[in-house]
């Protein structure tokens, strides 16, 4: 029993040994080999095998990574108070700088981005940071994107998620945009007035070159008068019919004043 004990024991030696040099990385995983402390290459998807004790290897997700940047309070150009928080998109292109140009490299992009979100939106009033929110994402991936590149990451994209305001300034947004609303209400009555009272001028020149336009003009006043049920109907009449009048009243010798 002995004997065959010591007969296993080089093999289980050897088993284990084999074991731990065979590593296998997945399709988006690549693997950064160290020999003695020293870089000496990237491998990978597949089978690559290390040599115990020499070599040594740090795994590396290529796969596109989701940074949800904690609420940064900013204050705006225009002296306003906000919280804001945002999301990044971000990926692996260079495993070899990723893991010798920066320690844990997801926690110096997260660090980063907090600074970069307060820095930009800063920079922005108000009205900016909740109209144009895409020219903002766009300054925040350009300055993440360059000072990452060192690092082997590409950031893909950023977004701003919430802009959160205290109570007095959603009020004063509020009344802001009610006050808006009535001047365009306005604005667009007195546009309609307008158009009307340059109508209602094009029609009485019509009408003034036309005296049977006329007659007809008061034919359907009555038309319309008769149809609405009234007790009472006033009969409009032509006025060159009360200049005639006035005319017959007058002397002779009389002159209009």
């Amino acid at each position: 029993m002995d004997a065959l004990l010591t007969s296993l024991v080089p093999i289980i030696i050897v088993v284990l040994i084999a074991a731990s040099a065979i590593k296998i990385l997945r399709e988006y995983e690549r693997g950064v080999v160290f020999s003695l402390g020293r870089f000496w290459g990237v491998k990978g998807p597949g089978l690559v095998i290390i040599i115990p004790g020499i070599q040594q290897m740090v795994r590396v997700d290529l796969r596109t990574r989701v940074l949800d940047v904690p609420p940064q309070d900013v204050i705006s150009r225009d002296n306003v108070s906000v919280r804001v928080n945002a999301v990044i998109y971000y990926r692996v292109i260079d495993a070899e700088r990723a893991v010798i140009q920066v320690e844990e490299f997801d926690v110096a992009t997260s660090q980063l981005a907090q600074t970069t979100l307060r820095s930009v939106v800063g920079q922005h009033e108000l009205d900016e940071m909740l109209a144009e929110r895409e020219k903002i994402n766009g300054q925040i991936q350009e300055i993440l994107d360059k000072q990452t590149d060192a690092w082997g990451i590409k950031v893909a994209n950023v977004e701003l998620k919430h802009i959160d305001l205290n109570e007095t300034m959603v009020r004063a947004i509020a009344k802001q945009a009610e006050a808006e609303r009535l001047r365009r209400a306005k604005v667009i009555d007195a546009e309609g007035e307008l158009q009307a009272s340059e109508k209602l001028r094009q029609a009485g020149d019509v009408l003034a070159q036309s005296p049977s336009a006329l007659q007809l003009r008061y034919l359907s006043t009555l038309l319309n008068i008769a149809g609405e049920r009234s007790s009472t109907i006033v009969f409009p009449l032509p006025i060159d019919l009360l200049a005639a009048f006035s005319q017959s009243r007058k002397g002779p010798g009389e002159k209009e004043q």
